[in-house]
């Protein structure tokens, strides 16, 4: 009995090892699996954008090689911004942050600037959009020139460079996706030449004497000297002051002297203020702009090449009816 006792011990034992094994093999398994779902995600490159528009670029350029978390929501002020914990969380497991720069974000002494050091991130980190691009200066009351205008972007020459600088970054980060990086982008730059090309038509087809831009911020600088426009505004950049007695006073006597056929008032401002020129010239306002943002989705701004297309359409109706 004692024989048949061991016998049967035994037995359990090996089929006891034999589920151990069985268990340790489906655990390897499943381990391996998840191991490998990781790795895939840690495959993309993680970079930060401050804005929507740099969002976009991102996208656009980076397919899906890049994951992009974008900080500044649509709708707040990029010139002014206090990061959430996620942002910050975010900035410091990031491979790259990319800037627009020419002072929107606060120069060096801004928000984001202070953001990088705050996460440790080295200078080959950070890219500036809109390197190369030369600055246009926003003029104080004295006639000297007083801070730089940041809003390059609004001109589509200007979103090509910045096209490029993404891709040149891309590469230098992730040289072994270089292809899809360079080939992303030639798609993008190709339909950004087109929308140059459209904007020089357009503009050509408004009457010289009516081709004038007046908004509410003087964001258009850089599109107006590429293109040819003349421009009027009520405050140069969003301070504290904006839309201020003396600021309508000034603009009202522009459109009048100007004759002005239109005004625009950009998606992004309080539009009280050109109502206030509107009522004191007579003059209507044709129609809303994009300046600092990108239009939520849906919208006909929702995407740069979007955003670009819809400023120029509407741009040439409200100064050719």
């Amino acid at each position: 009995m004692l024989r048949n006792w061991l016998k049967v011990s035994l037995l359990a034992m090996v089929a006891v090892f034999a589920l151990a094994a069985c268990s340790g093999g489906d655990d390897k398994k499943d381990t391996s699996n998840n191991d490998s779902v990781k790795k895939d995600d840690d495959d993309k490159i993680h970079v930060i954008a401050t804005f929507s528009i740099i969002n976009d670029i991102l996208l656009e350029v980076g397919g899906d090689r890049v994951d992009v978390h974008s900080m500044v929501p649509i709708g707040q002020d990029p010139h002014e911004y206090d990061p959430l914990p996620e942002d910050i969380k975010k900035a410091t497991d990031a491979d790259a942050m990319f800037y627009n720069g020419l002072n929107l974000e606060g120069g060096e002494s801004g928000w984001f600037f202070k953001l990088a050091k705050n996460v440790n991130k080295k200078d080959e980190q950070i890219f500036e959009v809109m390197k190369g691009v030369e600055p246009m200066f926003l003029s104080s009351d004295d006639g000297k020139d007083e801070e730089m205008n940041p809003h390059a972007f609004l001109s589509p020459v200007v979103g090509i460079q910045m096209v490029e600088n993404v891709r040149d970054a891309l590469v230098e980060i992730d040289p072994d996706h270089k292809d899809e990086y360079e080939k992303n982008a030639d798609t993008f730059l190709t339909e950004l030449k087109e929308i140059d090309t459209l904007y020089e038509e357009k503009i050509a087809e408004i009457d010289e004497k009516d081709r004038i831009l007046v908004t509410s911020e003087r964001a258009f600088q850089y599109m107006n000297d590429h293109y040819g426009l003349d421009e009027g505004y009520i405050w140069a950049i969003d301070t504290e002051e904006n839309g201020t007695p003396e600021q309508i006073k000034s603009l009202v006597e522009f459109v009048k002297e100007k004759k002005v056929k239109a005004l625009f008032v950009e998606s992004n401002v309080d539009k009280r203020p050109m109502e206030t020129v509107s009522k004191e010239t007579g003059v209507e306002i044709a129609d809303e702009i994009y300046s600092d943002e990108l239009g939520k989705a849906g919208t006909d701004g929702e995407t740069y090449t979007k955003f670009l297309r819809s400023n120029i359409e509407k741009i040439h109706a409200g100064l050719t009816k």
